[in-house]
């Protein structure tokens, strides 16, 4: 068994070299022959029975390794009883004790089963795979996967063919953008975001279908340069773009902020 690197002081004694092996193997100094190895060479032994030399008596140098034999018969690390794994006794259980065990995978995927006939275990690592692809491709602004959509707050859900039509009566309309035009000033919540209306209209790319309100802003605060996909809808410097719902966006008089314009006059600084 190897150990990481441990420093000694060429003045500490061999009595606290054979407590710190103690330590970290569990064979007691008495049973410890230890092995000074540099190069792959033994160039030195130290039985069990020295105690009051120093290190340095015996040339210890940096980078070189003690090995320790374990001397005691009745040794469970001689034995390799603390790394040999196949000492060790597994667990076992029977196939008809795991089938009648509650809150296992089998157990839930029988629970799954009855509420719906066509539920396997494969079919549904098969959509767990596809909702996070679909994720991460909405993350990334990409098209989302055939038979994906955002809900109303942002998450990708699974598009059921019954569902399209629901779904589709919570798309955000034009109504959602009315009032909303290119060139007006804006605040973007969360996070009181201010900029300048550069894009009102539909977007492909991001799915979820609707309308979107592209915002140039004023700080580094958004996702985007103005694309999304491969496509380009308005100009921004790369994170100085966004696109976001109606909703979510005021427009009127919100001028570009003044970090003095925040900073208030106090007798108490300088």
């Amino acid at each position: 068994q190897r150990h990481i690197e441990i420093r000694f002081s060429l003045h500490a004694t061999l009595d606290e070299l054979h407590s710190k092996i103690h330590q970290k193997t569990g064979t007691p100094a008495q049973f410890q022959y230890l092995q000074v190895i540099s190069g792959g060479n033994v160039i030195c032994e130290i039985p069990p029975s020295s105690h009051n030399y120093k290190l340095g008596y015996f040339g210890l140098q940096h980078g070189m390794t003690v090995h320790c034999i374990d001397l005691n018969p009745h040794s469970g690390s001689k034995g390799g009883q603390y790394e040999d794994t196949s000492l060790v006794e597994k667990f076992t259980l029977s196939e008809q004790d795991y089938d009648r065990r509650k809150g296992t995978l089998r157990d839930w995927g029988r629970q799954q089963k009855s509420k719906d006939a066509n539920f396997t275990l494969a079919k549904h690592a098969r959509e767990h795979r596809e909702l996070v692809e679909a994720q991460r491709q909405a993350k990334l602004g990409l098209p989302l996967p055939e038979g994906f959509c955002k809900d109303t707050t942002g998450m990708i859900v699974r598009v059921e063919p019954d569902d399209i039509s629901d779904i589709a009566a919570d798309v955000p309309g034009q109504e959602s953008v009315e009032g909303v035009e290119v060139g007006m000033r804006c605040q973007v919540h969360p996070g009181g975001r201010r900029g300048e209306i550069a894009f009102v209209g539909e977007v492909e790319e991001i799915g979820g279908g609707g309308y979107w309100v592209g915002v140039k802003f004023d700080e580094p605060v958004g996702k985007t340069d103005g694309t999304a996909g491969s496509k380009r809808y308005f100009e921004a410097v790369p994170g100085f773009g966004g696109f976001v719902r109606g909703k979510n966006v005021q427009v009127g008089d919100y001028p570009e902020r003044d970090i003095l314009d925040e900073l208030e006059d106090s007798d108490d600084e300088l």
